[in-house]
């Protein structure tokens, strides 16, 4: 090689170098983990997951394909902050590295809680945790949607409360996983559900107690967005006494527990039984006094000079109308006897005008030709004649 060649750089193809990065990469990114949050999560028809892991400084392309996506059981979606474990792979077609993802798990806790904080402040300014957004409890639901783990003690509880509390409700559970990777979209699944079908007077959304990274699906922002989207006036009720979830500042109210939930959102049927027993009583002693005072008062009027001077001149007044119907009879009486001389007139003078008086009386008409011969300068001798009468006719000629 000559001298000069030593000191001049080698000049690779495009593809020689994306080959060299791959080689340096895929060699040395085996099994890694990454933290951080989903972004544009997709499904292609072919059942392969892309998204998106980002923080504030930079973002990671993501592809889980199908059969890894069935084995671990997992769906994101945006704004879930997780622990992505796999491989850097190198895709010259595209030039770009992507994580190609073997397994998912929620974050840790330290960068759980500064993910709440962070989503707790850019929801607030947004305006979703403002009363005026806040949608008022039916007093009195007779349907009743229920989300949470068919499997949990939540809903037993729930169930078994209203049981007791306000049993003439119907109970709808919608069951969602309420931990893990594939709880947050299973909990916005149910909700858009109940919110689509608007088939519940309100809805219970919510879990037992468990660690910040057990309740971390309430305090995801797709759930959150879709809590506060809800048609239906929404609880709720993930099971920590203390510290509040996402969804407890978005949700129209907040329970503590998934019981405190049933009693927050139904009255006790035994009260409202004694309230409506109380109105009953009140009622009827009310409307007793208002009889006895109307009975007293009529009493005073009967005896009054006023109802005197009433009577009088009611029956002023119904000599009146007495005297006005016989002058309307009367008058009635007159006007039909005029109708009927009128229409006798009417009738003679129509009588005399009728052209088959003459027959009656024993006279004939001629025709000829379909028409009445009236005179005779009108008949036609030489022509065949009929003869009629009152009893028929007769042809002649």
């Amino acid at each position: 090689m000559p001298q000069s060649d030593l000191f001049e750089s080698a000049t690779l193809s495009v593809t020689e170098l994306t080959q060299d990065i791959k080689a340096v990469l895929e060699g040395n990114f085996l099994d890694v983990k990454v933290e951080g949050e989903v972004s544009n999560a997709s499904t292609s028809r072919s059942g392969h997951t892309y998204f998106t892991l980002k923080d504030e400084d930079a973002q990671l392309s993501c592809v889980i394909w199908r059969g890894v996506s069935r084995s671990i059981d997992a769906e994101v979606v945006d704004g879930q902050h997780i622990i992505a474990g796999g491989d850097i792979q190198v895709y010259p077609p595209h030039g770009k590295y992507q994580l190609i993802v073997r397994s998912l798990e929620q974050a840790g806790k330290g960068a759980l809680q500064e993910a709440f904080e962070k989503l707790k402040k850019k929801l607030k300014e947004e305006g979703l945790f403002e009363d005026s957004h806040k949608k008022p409890l039916p007093k009195f639901p007779f349907k009743i949607g229920v989300i949470t783990s068919a499997t949990g003690a939540a809903f037993h509880d729930i169930r078994d409360t209203l049981e007791r509390r306000w049993p003439i409700a119907d109970v709808l559970l919608h069951h969602a996983s309420v931990q893990g990777v594939n709880a947050a979209p299973e909990l916005v699944k149910a909700i858009n559900h109940f919110s689509l079908e608007n088939n519940v007077d309100l809805l219970i959304v919510g879990r037992g107690g468990g660690s910040l990274e057990d309740l971390w699906p309430f305090n995801e922002e797709a759930v959150a967005r879709a809590l506060f989207n809800c048609k239906v006036p929404t609880i709720s009720a993930v099971g920590h006494e203390v510290d509040f979830s996402i969804s407890d500042f978005v949700a129209d109210a907040r329970a503590a527990t998934p019981t405190q939930a049933a009693i927050v959102a139904t009255p006790d049927i035994n009260e409202v039984r004694m309230y409506a027993d109380d109105l009953t009583n009140r009622l009827h002693d009310i409307m007793e006094s208002r009889v006895s005072e109307k009975k007293e008062r009529v009493q005073q009027l009967v005896q009054s000079h006023a109802l005197r001077v009433v009577k009088q001149t009611v029956a002023n007044n119904h000599e009146r109308v007495n005297n006005l119907t016989e002058r309307l009879r009367h008058r009635k009486k007159l006007h039909f006897m005029q109708k009927r001389e009128k229409l006798s007139e009417l009738q003679h003078r129509l009588e005399l005008k009728n052209p088959n008086t003459a027959l009656e009386e024993g006279y004939s008409r001629i025709w000829q030709k379909g028409n009445w011969v009236q005179t005779l300068e009108n008949f036609d001798a030489d022509r065949p004649a009929t003869i009629e009468w009152k009893d028929g006719k007769t042809k002649v000629g």
